[in-house]
């Protein structure tokens, strides 16, 4: 049976999880079809350097890696104010009376705890978290490379969907595993019961590799969720133009479903440049790490033809990614998680085009609130609104690097959209009013 697991090119430690750890807490008072698996897209070959736990100090708000020049990691005050986001939460735009769902695989039995760690350490207040298991919740199993990975997926996208959207409700809903038809079945759950308002996938593998028979329902459960106007965001995938082969022993030239689907806003990978402490924005260019390796998915569909809102582009097919965020490595994000196997209360740097969806999933809900009213599918809005004359005002346009990794060459930033960037990152504080005025 095909699965959402760690289909990757062989290597020691964590499957498909790409994570460093967070530099040392500074006491500052700074504020093939039949082996196919999805998988956390979120980088390659796991880059674990433990320096510290979580101090007991509350004015400990600075990690080292915040005040190195350039950053190399970000906490949440910072992605706010980068992004612009933190401009709409002084104004009471937080996400309120709106629901995120997140879909996984397995669990992490410390995710309630991590987060409360999380909102202590950054000064985030609490927000209902709900987890849901509609085909049973399979044991956790510290041993399981897979399910650890699984776990830190869990907790990038629980800590950072909250992180944009404080006051937003989470729906957790946890397939029994990380089969393609399990993925399905918790993603059905989530649909059929009309759950929430904005639905996160941070997984992904190549088309190829997952079954035409799962591919097609998986189509139409996306149809009759937009229907419901529920908005989806999925990870465009860490290995740029390429996907692992279906065995996961190489690589192929593909594009990630189910970013790859017109009904869902595909969202790739930049590095973000900007102020450790302050968060002003300098720069961003396309994620690529070739020391990971690691870089931001992007390419064509083999499947989808070329959707209405990129007609006016004459792309061969359905190009992805749509959008972007942050997703570097080296510009990583703060994020608590203990079921690594390293300790309790360990603050990790997280990369990969993992962390976008769910800050996306984030930046939609606080359109649905502001315009009382949910965001529904995005991207013919989000395209129109980049062949417009306020694009540069609502987009940073990533004009800066290229996907390509190892031997698959890739796709090279230019001015509007592209398949390495998408039509860029957004600048939220502009682009939410105007996704909340329109429908």
């Amino acid at each position: 049976m095909a699965s959402f697991s760690q289909c990757r090119r062989p290597f020691t430690g964590l499957a498909g999880l790409a994570i460093v750890a967070a530099t040392t807490l500074t006491a500052t008072t700074t504020s093939s079809v039949a082996t196919a698996a999805m998988h956390p897209a979120i980088g390659s070959s796991p880059q674990y350097r433990v320096e510290g736990h979580v101090s007991s100090d509350p004015q400990a708000t600075t990690f080292s890696c915040q005040t190195t020049t350039p950053a190399t990691c970000y906490g949440p005050a910072q992605i706010r104010a980068a992004y612009g986001t933190d401009k709409l939460i002084d104004r009471g735009v937080t996400g309120a009376g709106r629901t995120i769902v997140i879909i996984d695989a397995f669990s992490s039995p410390t995710i309630q705890q991590d987060l409360g760690t999380f909102n202590t350490l950054f000064g985030l207040p609490s927000a209902p978290l709900n987890i849901i298991a509609p085909d049973g919740l399979t044991p956790f199993d510290p041993n399981d490379d897979n399910q650890v990975g699984w776990a830190g997926e869990i907790t990038l996208d629980v800590e950072w969907a909250h992180a944009i959207a404080p006051a937003a409700k989470i729906d957790l809903v946890l397939a029994k595993s990380n089969d393609d038809a399990d993925i399905l079945s918790a993603t059905r759950y989530a649909v059929k019961h009309d759950l929430g308002d904005v639905i996160s996938q941070s997984f992904g593998e190549a088309e190829q590799c997952m079954d035409p028979n799962l591919l097609k329902q998986q189509n139409q459960l996306f149809k009759q969720a937009t229907a419901k106007r529920m908005t989806l965001l999925a990870s465009s995938g860490d290995d740029g133009a390429a996907q692992p082969t279906c065995d996961g022993t190489s690589l192929i030239k593909a594009a990630s479903t189910p970013a790859s689907d017109p009904n869902v806003t595909g969202v790739g990978g930049t590095e973000l440049t900007a102020d450790g402490t302050t968060g002003a924005y300098q720069s961003e260019k396309v994620w690529n790490e070739p020391d990971l390796p690691g870089s931001g998915g992007g390419g064509f569909s083999a499947v989808y033809r070329t959707p209405n809102y990129q007609k006016a582009l004459h792309l061969p097919s359905r190009g992805v990614p749509d959008i972007s965020y942050n997703a570097g490595v080296d510009t990583g994000v703060l994020t608590v998680w203990s079921t690594s196997g390293q300790g309790a209360n360990l603050v990790f740097r997280f990369g990969g085009t993992s962390a976008g969806s769910p800050q996306w999933a984030g930046i939609v809900a606080l359109a649905d609130q502001l315009g009382h009213h949910r965001q529904g599918a995005l991207n013919d809005r989000l395209y129109a609104f980049a062949h417009g004359f306020l694009y540069q005002a609502l987009f940073h346009d990533i004009t800066v690097g290229n996907n390509t990794e190892e031997n698959i060459t890739g796709f090279t930033a230019q001015r509007g959209w592209d398949a390495a960037s998408g039509i860029g990152t957004p600048q939220v504080n502009r682009l939410v009013p105007l996704l909340a005025a329109t429908h």
